[in-house]
């Protein structure tokens, strides 16, 4: 078991994906046994009501939520690897805050709620989540380089500014407000395809972008002079990696809210057992951040229903400690 772990690691994650996606479809309020769901993609469904089921409500929120998580994920493998830091995520430089400001502000103004009114909160999150990178870049920009360090210091503050108006809005626009709070705690709110197109050309195209950059990555680890030295146009590959990231993590949040932590905990827990090569890592990421985050959708729907949490809640239950543990070891090996 310890050899098919080690050699054979994207095989070992397809198959947990595929046994997530198996389990997302199958259980909800009515359970549908798995051959029923094989059928019924085959055609040959044991019912209409189950086809119904499965076509018009399970699959499209099941490939939300799997994108979604490869895309958090993926674009956490980016910046970690950019930023040489285990502790980065795709919302350290204003995508989360962006979006949520651009969110919220769209549900202050009292908009419609038919169906034309829900796609304007995800529009607004994305558009937002963009600027937000934007500024942040700009902000940082020094000549034409664009410095981590000052980068993340803008984040910090953009970040900052973007969640002080955020609950501004919040604040005097009393009949959206929990509204808004559920989208900022995340969760696939929007039913059908139609999101899933939306958000899909955005997301396949920022992670096709990372899943082609790991040898960069890789060398960026040695150190921006030493890539440079390499032959590498060191400022060209970190925007294009950021835009790439930044891309991916809006279209994400724009259609699934605010889901906090699996693009810190995914990438570092499979970094921990199969190495650091983005080669490896970046595919690895994007099956593994489809998995955490459909079974935390799927426990989200399972722990109160026929009720369901937001899944940000619960990524932040299990992340909180993570991070804490793994502050602790960063702490640690600066301390030896």
């Amino acid at each position: 078991m310890k050899s098919l772990l080690r050699k054979h690691p994207l095989l070992v994650n397809s198959l947990l994906l595929g046994l997530a996606l198996v389990l997302s479809v199958a259980i909800g309020s009515v359970f549908i046994p798995p051959q029923d769901i094989l059928q019924t993609l085959l055609g040959q469904p044991s019912s209409t009501t189950n086809a119904t089921i499965i076509y018009s409500i399970r699959l499209p929120h099941t490939a939300l939520i799997a994108l979604t998580g490869a895309a958090l994920a993926c674009s956490g493998a980016a910046y970690q690897g950019l930023f040489r830091n285990p502790l980065a995520d795709p919302y350290l430089i204003g995508v989360a805050s962006g979006a949520g400001l651009g969110a919220v502000f769209v549900m202050a103004q009292s908009w419609p709620t038919d169906m034309l009114g829900f796609y304007t909160v995800p529009a607004a999150a994305f558009i937002g989540a963009l600027l937000a990178v934007l500024v942040v870049m700009a902000i940082a920009r020094t000549g034409k380089a664009v410095p981590v360090t000052t980068l993340l210091l803008a984040g910090v503050a953009v970040s900052s500014f973007a969640t002080a108006l955020s609950s501004f809005y919040m604040l005097y626009s009393n009949n959206e407000l929990r509204r808004a709070l559920a989208w900022l705690l995340g969760g696939a709110s929007l039913s059908g395809w139609s999101p899933v197109w939306a958000a899909l050309p955005y997301i396949a195209v920022g992670l096709s972008i990372l899943l082609f950059s790991g040898h960069q990555l890789n060398v960026l680890q040695l150190g921006e002079e030493q890539a440079q030295q390499l032959g590498m146009r060191v400022e060209r590959v970190k925007l294009l990696l950021i835009v790439a990231a930044s891309l991916a993590a809006a279209a994400a949040v724009a259609f699934s809210g605010m889901i906090g932590f699996i693009g810190l905990i995914v990438p570092h827990a499979l970094r921990l057992v199969w190495g650091s090569d983005h080669r490896l890592l970046l595919p690895l990421s994007l099956l593994g951040g489809a998995s955490a985050l459909l079974l935390a959708d799927l426990l989200a729907r399972s722990v109160l229903a026929p009720e369901v949490l937001p899944i940000g809640i619960l990524t932040a239950l299990a992340g909180v400690p993570f991070f804490l543990w793994l502050l602790r070891r960063a702490k640690a090996q600066l301390y030896w």
